[in-house]
């Protein structure tokens, strides 16, 4: 008699820790899926917020007011930075797809006339590749005139998108020697020469940045759209494949949003348009993603960082991380074991980008550099603080990037 009262208790304990752990689980999703819920109903107000910014910010030239500070005492030193220019290009391009309007045409027209007229021209000694190329009468500061890869990249990126919304805005000649400019810049390994300086000789490797082989490879993916070339692809898949055997093994690997975007088309490919197994796109992809699982900001005692990618509270490697993780998103199976980690990481990132947005005045729709002041008087937190109120076009650009790609997304 007792043992049978036993069973029937500890069947009742185990009966009452699953209907709490399914009340648990229940709770939980149907928060996440509130809290979903009314981030998509923020998302058109934010985007067209930071369209609207961006607008006023591209003046009849067609540059764009680069930094300011909302600070007003404090100094804005002059520069400009066209591998940021042409990104912001092609922010408003996918704005434009989301909502067009003629303002919003014509700035962009103007922005990529710029580009096209004053910073794309010939290699010297190289008359069918051409590149971007940052001069200091531009630019500013005194470094010799340049070609970067990512310049070339994002170029490439911009212009491309224009002609979805104005066919043969930029010749086909034009795009495909941009597009060899950047083969021209791939060793045989699949990795870069990051610069090409004319009067130091020319290709340089002395140099290398995080993001510019993604750049390169996304721009020649969206090339491969408009002539279908498979030179192209057979570039992309190289420089990916470079990227994934030198991560190999590493448990932490960079935040590298632009190879995850560069990915996302890659993977739209069938698999036989690929020299490259898709297993080993997917290896990296989730490699790149579970790092930046790890710094995001999950305390909820610091509201304002909260579901933030970064510690300090700046904005834009938050704008940078989700739109890696969207792109990733988009062909990681729904029931991958990683799924539900991923949508949780972009609901919170997608919430702060929102709450970080400034919402009324002369700034509206601008992102700052960071979130909050930090209150130490330090000369390291001053100089800090100095920059956190400033809103450069990037930071916008990104922002505005990783917004309209949670909108159009087919999984939120």
């Amino acid at each position: 008699m007792l043992m049978n009262i036993l069973k029937i208790n500890n069947r009742l304990k185990f009966i009452t820790k699953l209907f709490t752990l399914f009340l648990g689980t229940f709770l939980l999703l149907s928060c996440s899926q509130s809290e979903s819920s009314k981030t998509y109903t923020r998302i058109d107000t934010a985007i067209q917020l930071a369209t609207d910014y961006m607008v006023r910010a591209t003046d009849a030239q067609g540059l764009f007011l680069y930094t300011i500070n909302m600070n007003q005492e404090v100094h804005v030193k002059p520069s400009y930075n066209m591998l940021r220019h042409a990104g912001a290009i092609y922010a408003m391009c996918t704005a434009y797809e989301n909502n067009p309007n003629i303002e919003l045409r014509n700035a962009i027209l103007r922005a990529g006339s710029f580009l096209q007229d004053s910073t794309i021209y010939a290699l010297p000694e190289e008359p069918n590749i051409m590149a971007v190329w940052s001069d200091s009468k531009i630019v500013g500061g005194k470094n010799p005139v340049s070609a970067k890869l990512g310049g070339t990249g994002l170029g490439l990126i911009a212009l491309t998108r224009i002609e979805r919304i104005q066919p043969g805005f930029t010749p086909v000649p034009t795009l495909e020697g941009l597009g060899d400019f950047i083969v021209y810049s791939q060793k045989p390994d699949g990795s870069y020469y990051s610069k090409y300086i004319p009067s130091e000789g020319g290709r340089m490797d002395n140099w290398t940045s995080l993001y510019y082989p993604g750049e390169a490879a996304l721009g020649l993916m969206m090339l491969y759209e408009i002539d279908k070339n498979d030179k192209w692809i057979k570039s992309a898949a190289k420089t990916l494949e470079y990227l994934a055997k030198s991560r190999e093994g590493y448990t932490s690997v960079p935040a590298d949003h632009w190879a995850l975007m560069a990915t996302e088309k890659l993977m739209e490919l069938p698999q036989e348009k690929l020299p490259i197994s898709k297993d080993i796109l997917l290896s990296h992809t989730l490699q790149i993603c579970k790092s930046i699982f790890t710094t995001q900001i999950l305390d909820s005692s610091r509201a304002k960082f909260y579901g933030g990618f970064n510690s300090d509270g700046r904005v834009t490697p938050t704008s940078t991380r989700l739109e890696g993780l969207i792109a990733a998103r988009s062909f990681i199976p729904y029931d991958h074991y990683i799924s539900d980690r991923l949508d949780k990481a972009i609901t919170l990132g997608i919430t702060f980008l929102l709450n970080s947005q400034i919402k009324d005045g002369f700034y509206s729709g601008g992102f700052p550099r960071a979130v909050k002041l930090k209150k130490d008087n330090n000369l390291k937190v001053k100089n800090f603080n100095k920059k956190a109120t400033e809103i450069r076009i990037d930071y916008v650009q990104h922002a505005l990037s990783a917004m309209i790609k949670y909108k159009n997304s087919n999984w939120n």
